[in-house]
């Protein structure tokens, strides 16, 4: 699991490879992430939208940006947490994600909450180190 905390904003995000979606022949990746925004500050926050930078292995990089997350804009309240899972397809069998979400508190102050960097990697792929 990957974490970083923003302003009373805490992001922890956990990737997995989907093998049954990916069909490496044709050059298709997929990976599924499960991301948990959690308000430890004093004000409720809102998601308003999100920018992801998502690399390839061989070092493609596409930029998507976008409102919200899987088509809500939540407000979280101090103490909640929200959790959502979304995907992203690779054309290489590994790669890494990284971005930040606009994060609006209850003043109507925004901010930019960074979403930890984590990379993508299928488990037969994992280099352990001993």
């Amino acid at each position: 699991m990957y974490e970083h905390e923003s302003r009373g904003v805490r992001i922890s995000v956990s990737p997995d490879y989907l093998e049954d979606e990916s069909t490496p022949e044709d050059g298709r990746y997929v990976w599924a992430y499960t991301i948990e925004i959690e308000n430890t500050g004093e004000q409720p926050v809102q998601l308003i939208a999100r920018k992801w930078v998502i690399t390839d292995a061989n070092g493609r990089t596409e930029h998507v940006q976008g409102m919200g997350v899987i088509g809500e804009q939540p407000v979280i309240e101090p103490g909640e947490r929200f959790r959502y899972t979304s995907g992203a397809p690779l054309p290489t069998p590994s790669g890494f994600m990284s971005g930040s979400y606009e994060m609006r508190r209850g003043d109507g102050e925004s901010f930019a909450a960074t979403i930890p960097g984590f990379s993508l990697d299928r488990p037969s792929d994992r280099l352990w180190l001993h």
